[in-house]
């Protein structure tokens, strides 16, 4: 992109990382999302906040700006040793607070074909703290992938723009690009803002890319995404009903690896071990029984631990994120080209 290719070659560079180093990633996302639960449940706030929907009501009209002349702005002529691709892309800032200089980054593909008639789909990475550009974009569904050498990309035949425009956003400001010049918003960041901020990000970009305010949306994501995604299709249901009037033409939600509650994970880890053989049914029978995954357990038995225990012993030697997946055990070598690391961040 010619506004920005340092950036964008600087992109290219983190995202060439090991296989060993992404799954280690994985493992640290684990860690630091089971502190967040325990946050929230020791400040009683875990659920979906329903109390989201009561802020919401007061978003602020003048934040929806004039998107004139922008989109022709935000067009990329090529990304740094991009192959040729004939489908249109952009990139670039949709301000979501004026006052504050808060801002945040997309990167936006066009369909591969019958871009005037696919659906336009959003993805959103999770983390809290992940970027859709580095990792959704670069390693799992946009059209590119970065050589191991991190100094050129090839082409991902596996891209989802075949089947839809997709658009990915950095979300909320301090993940990526995005940003904003008021310090203290990096701490007052939460689920409502994101929301919040996301809903006013998309009806600016639609503005700015007019053609497709009228077509069929869909919300995609992964990880801590199972809190984004359903929190912003609701506040854009509420927002279209509030308003009498279609804003955003959602048509549905789709959510993989999803970060719900800590009960509900563990539960569907374990069962998805049994559903695909990695544990025996005995295993995955005697987990479900012995254990108690209720946010309030303060310990489990001595069953429930020994299961545990074989179940991570049955499945180290897998990436649980990508169960069909070449690993690649040495430190500091690096996939080659159709073997990268796939997997939920």
């Amino acid at each position: 992109m010619e506004r920005h290719p340092c950036s964008f070659l600087a992109v290219l560079l983190i995202v060439s990382c090991s296989v060993v180093q992404i799954e280690a990633a994985g493992k640290r996302q684990g860690e630091a999302l089971s502190h967040l639960y325990k946050a929230k449940y020791s400040t009683g706030n875990f659920s979906v906040d329903s109390t989201l929907f009561q802020a919401i009501q007061q978003v602020d009209s003048s934040k929806f700006h004039p998107q004139d002349g922008l989109k022709e702005r935000d067009r990329i002529e090529s990304l740094p040793g991009q192959p040729g691709v004939e489908f249109p892309q952009y990139g670039g800032y949709v301000t979501v607070d004026e006052s504050a200089g808060r801002a945040l980054y997309y990167y936006f593909v066009e369909a591969q074909h019958s871009n005037e008639s696919l659906p336009l789909l959003l993805w959103l990475n999770g983390g809290p703290g992940c970027s859709s550009l580095s990792y959704g974009a670069m390693q799992e569904l946009g059209p590119f992938r970065v050589y191991s050498d991190g100094q050129a990309l090839y082409k991902n035949t596996h891209s989802w723009n075949y089947a839809a425009n997709v658009l990915f956003l950095e979300s909320p400001a301090g993940v990526g690009f995005s940003y904003s010049n008021t310090t203290s918003d990096y701490s007052k960041s939460g689920d409502k803002r994101t929301a919040e901020d996301n809903y006013v990000f998309l009806v600016n970009w639609l503005e700015r890319f007019s053609e497709y305010k009228d077509r069929d949306f869909y919300i995609s994501g992964e990880s801590y995404a199972g809190h984004y995604v359903p929190q912003l299709a609701h506040t854009i249901l509420y927002q279209n009903k509030k308003a009498k009037n279609t804003i955003i033409n959602l048509k549905g939600i789709l959510m993989g690896n999803a970060v719900i509650n800590d009960e509900t994970d563990n539960i569907g880890m374990y069962t998805y071990f049994g559903n695909h053989a990695l544990i025996s049914d005995d295993l995955t029978q005697k987990i479900l029984k012995s254990c108690d995954f209720s946010p309030n357990a303060t310990s489990q038995s001595d069953e429930c631990n020994q299961a545990a225990d074989d179940a991570g012993k049955d499945t180290s030697y897998i990436n649980i994120y990508n169960i069909y997946g070449p690993l690649c055990p040495h430190e500091g070598t690096t996939a080659r080209p159709g073997e990268t690391f796939s997997g939920g961040f």
